[in-house]
């Protein structure tokens, strides 16, 4: 009984009932294939358009590791430059260091051979002026013992008076060293003094006077003349010619 009417209701004895039009299943899966072919092309466009907005065009993998690859050359080229230029930096180093060390100890031997020079000149002004010390037999009083004059550098006059007396106990002596230079200017005579006057001496047994003269430009010098004065007495003389 149920049967029947479980029958009844599932077909066209049915107490109500609605009349569809039915679509042929060739149709229905055209439709559903057009709407899976629209959503995929949907899903493609939008792959597209994310790789463009990502920047991942056609061939950039390659292009990726292609430019991996050079900058891997890259560093590896930028790796042997630096070795290369800390070996010429540390050879530079060295010649640099060896430089130094010649240098300085070029400057040591013209500084030490300097020094000698001065040396060699300083013993033997002494030596010269020792000699001169030798008492003189037959010269009563003080006198001139030496004369000396040295020109430097071109316009310079270096002088030396050496003043003895040779009488043993002698009393000391205050007096006045004039000294003169005389020459040529242009052609013409010319004579000059100190610029300050004589210089004031005073001795026992022995005495040396010296001091330094800057000649005008032009002045070829001549002679040197040294007078030791006592008051308005002149009590020695001597002169050299250059």
């Amino acid at each position: 009984m149920r049967f029947r009417l479980l029958r009844r209701r599932l077909t066209i004895s049915a107490p109500r009932m609605s009349v569809r039009s039915a679509m042929p299943w060739p149709f229905r899966w055209a439709v559903w294939a057009i709407v899976m072919g629209f959503c995929a092309a949907i899903g493609l466009w939008a792959f597209e358009f994310g790789k463009n907005i990502a920047g991942l065009e056609k061939g950039s993998r390659a292009e990726l590791l292609a430019l991996r690859e050079q900058v891997l050359d890259l560093q590896a080229a930028l790796s042997v430059a630096e070795k290369a230029r800390d070996q010429a930096q540390s050879i530079a180093n060295t010649a640099g260091t060896l430089v130094t060390a010649e240098k300085s100890s070029q400057e040591r031997l013209v500084a030490q051979v300097k020094q000698l020079e001065a040396d060699n000149r300083a013993l033997r002004g002494d030596l010269g002026f020792f000699e001169k010390l030798i008492p003189v037999t037959g010269v009563d009083g003080v006198s001139i013992r030496g004369l000396q004059a040295e020109l430097i550098g071109g316009s310079t006059v270096k002088w030396q008076v050496l003043v003895i007396q040779a009488n043993k106990n002698a009393p000391e002596f205050g007096g006045r060293m004039d000294v003169s230079f005389s020459g040529l200017l242009n052609g013409k005579p010319w004579s000059a003094s100190l610029v300050d006057g004589p210089q004031a001496i005073k001795i026992r047994q022995y005495g040396r006077a010296e001091g330094q003269f800057e000649l005008p430009p032009q002045v070829i010098l001549k002679g040197v003349t040294a007078k030791l004065m006592d008051g308005a007495t002149v009590r020695a003389t001597q002169s050299i010619k250059l």
